[in-house]
């Protein structure tokens, strides 16, 4: 059994990543990356400074950085305080887990900021820890640090965390860093492949089952 349950945010608890996908493929790589065929699902789960560097080194953008962050920044904000989902039944999942004493943490490559937005919409203040990519010094998913970091800051060892992640990087930053992953994916939609967790879920009761069958 495990000690703590690390959550990406993004896909996972918050829908937000069905809003992302036309976001990036319609408004923002058109323009950062006009002579690309980079698409949303090739970059999901990486940090937005990561992936402007991803941008300019494989894709060819020279778009200013500051302007590139504005873009993202923009969507961002409309995205989470108008647009975004929460899980369902997210609240009692947290309740039900603590109940068993686990700790519970957010881990997300997204900026703090972006991280507040949704914290603060849905009155998310359950977590023993909330982790951005802002928070650690080297690269943020597929690489492990910041699960490693969210590990350090509940107190625990990574191998006691489960990990719930909907991205290829995110389950491979969850089992470089030593958790045990659970995939999940909304509905039998989702693109991205899973097969490298230790189980995939679909849907809000299927995570329930995989997450309280482990804690």
């Amino acid at each position: 059994m495990h000690d703590a349950v690390c959550f990406d945010m993004d896909g996972v608890i918050v829908n937000s990543e069905h809003h992302w996908v036309p976001i990036e493929n319609e408004r923002i790589l058109p323009r950062a990356a006009p002579e690309s065929d980079v698409t949303a699902s090739d970059i999901t789960g990486m940090n937005v400074s990561d992936l402007y560097d991803h941008l300019v080194a494989d894709h060819g953008t020279t778009m200013d950085r500051d302007v590139f962050l504005a873009l993202y920044d923009d969507a961002a904000e409309e995205l989470y305080t108008e647009r975004a989902t929460l899980l369902e039944g997210f609240d009692a999942l947290c309740a039900d887990l603590r109940e068993r004493g686990a700790a519970l943490a957010l881990v997300s490559s997204s900026p703090r900021r972006w991280i507040r937005f949704v914290t603060d919409r849905f009155e998310l203040d359950s977590f023993d820890a909330v982790v951005s990519a802002d928070d650690v010094e080297g690269p943020s998913k597929p690489d492990p640090f910041v699960y490693e970091h969210a590990a350090d800051e509940l107190g625990v060892s990574a191998d006691a965390c489960v990990a719930v992640e909907d991205s290829t990087h995110g389950v491979a930053a969850a089992n470089t860093a030593g958790m045990t992953s659970v995939g999940f994916r909304w509905d039998d939609e989702h693109a991205q492949d899973l097969g490298a967790a230790d189980t995939v879920a679909t849907g809000s009761d299927d995570l329930r089952a995989a997450l309280l069958d482990r804690v």
